[in-house]
């Protein structure tokens, strides 16, 4: 067992002969078999042990069961101490995700202070199988059923440390490494909410793989060995998938897809997935490709929008913009990072006109304060510099060639007579322009962290 675990760790290029590892000590069979096995083939390692104080005193025979462990094997243990159940509760989650953030934001910080390579966990081919079980009975596409990579880097919420996580132990079950604990002699403890069917994964363990082993022994390694054909599919269509959005800016915050692109549901749903939308989101989307411009859908970080032939895609806003009284001259904050300066002087001071599209200088004696910064609404006119007609400021903000999405942040000014005086940061009103009659000039600045 431990030279299959060696040739999996050197094939899939897990871990490095001088690198640092922390190994995920919880005292269960797999994680207590893990340990071993580092030490046996020579890697560096140090444990950490999480108590999650949910189980009462069995919390603590698992951590003093770690810390005889450790001191038997000469291997330095780290311990942390969480309230999960208050954690759970502050942060509105299931106790099970709660632990799950506790555990690898503190194994991320670990490492970073430590400066190890990484956390290595126990999951093995059991487990493999039990999580493409999971995700197939809740639905899900071909990434879901390629069950646990080997190695990945986890981004933990609220550090800015990303995480290597190390699973050494996909190449072998749970069987194997009972028989390796029971040949050393070694013992470990059990978890006793692990033996009752009352959580899906239980109910899996418990009752759905033992069933698939009656109709076929092999029914665990089957669907590890499928989740593994699987993932090389998997990868071929993130290739495919590249190719064919290339130049399309994926991933990024700014999305925008020619629907000409969208071949086909699943197309549309590995475009989709990585900004927040749900499976039943994208089948809607898919379903209405033919909707008319200006149908949104929102996920939780982003807006997706029908522009003509295209589905744009942007990032939502943290706060909404709200419409804001300039009173006087000064500095006001109309934003997050963005900033819009007021100054009035005397024509005669004026030595040069900035060429700046985020600068506008207005005959001051034209307009009426106090002036209002508001979002653009459908129906607003001005008249365009250079031309003494007006004009809907929707249409010329279609010529040039904003998206739907860029109007709708688009931020004009207007007077107190409601007379718009600036297309922020692309056209000043007619009307208000600078000519040889100017005694006063107002100057706006508009400036964007």
């Amino acid at each position: 067992m431990v030279n299959k675990v060696q040739e999996f760790i050197r094939k899939n290029n897990l871990l490095q002969a001088d690198g640092h590892y922390l190994v995920a000590l919880s005292g269960g069979a797999d994680s207590v078999c893990l340990l071993l096995v580092m030490k046996q083939l020579g890697y560096f390692v140090e444990a950490i042990h999480c108590n999650f104080h949910l189980r009462g005193e069995e919390s603590d025979r698992d951590e003093n069961f770690c810390k005889q462990l450790c001191a038997d094997h000469q291997v330095k243990l780290h311990l942390v101490h969480f309230d999960t159940a208050e954690y759970a509760s502050l942060h509105k989650m299931s106790i099970e995700m709660a632990a799950r953030h506790l555990r690898y934001h503190h194994f991320a910080q670990l490492c970073h202070d430590l400066q190890f390579d990484g956390v290595c966990v126990a999951h093995h081919q059991d487990d493999v199988a039990e999580t493409v079980l999971m995700n197939l009975i809740r639905g899900t596409g071909i990434k879901g059923l390629t069950g646990i990579k080997a190695i990945h880097q986890h981004l933990t919420p609220n550090t800015h440390h990303p995480l290597t996580v190390i699973r050494p132990f996909l190449c072998i079950s749970r069987h194997e490494i009972e028989d390796f604990l029971g040949t050393m002699g070694q013992g470990y403890v059990t978890d006793s909410t692990n033996l009752v069917a009352d959580v899906v994964r239980n109910k899996i363990r418990l009752q759905v793989l033992p069933l698939l082993s009656e109709i076929n022994p092999s029914a665990s390694k089957n669907i590890v060995e499928t989740a593994e054909n699987l993932s090389f599919a998997d990868e071929f269509l993130d290739q495919a998938i590249a190719e064919l959005t290339e130049g399309m800016n994926v991933g990024t915050d700014e999305l925008s897809i020619p629907l000409e692109k969208i071949s086909n549901e699943y197309v549309l749903f590995r475009l989709l997935s990585g900004y927040g939308f749900s499976s039943v989101q994208i089948k809607q989307v898919y379903a209405h490709l033919d909707s008319p411009t200006g149908t949104q859908f929102l996920s939780p970080t982003h807006i997706l929008v029908f522009d003509r032939s295209r589905l744009l895609i942007s990032k939502q806003e943290e706060k909404p913009f709200v419409e804001m009284r300039l009173t006087e001259e000064g500095v006001y904050c109309i934003g997050e990072g963005t900033k819009l300066k007021i100054e009035r002087f005397d024509r005669e001071k004026l030595t040069e006109i900035s060429r700046s599209n985020n600068i506008v200088m207005l005959d001051a004696d034209k307009l009426s304060m106090p002036l209002t910064i508001r979002r653009f609404k459908e129906g607003d006119r001005f008249h365009p510099f250079g031309l003494n007609s007006t004009k809907l400021v929707s249409d010329f903000l279609t010529d040039q060639k904003l998206s739907l999405i860029e109007k709708h942040r688009q931020l004009i000014i207007h007077d107190s007579t409601g007379k718009i005086i600036w297309v922020v940061a692309r056209r000043l009103d007619n009307r208000f322009k600078i000519t040889s009659t100017t005694k006063s000039i107002l100057r706006l600045s508009f400036s964007e962290d």
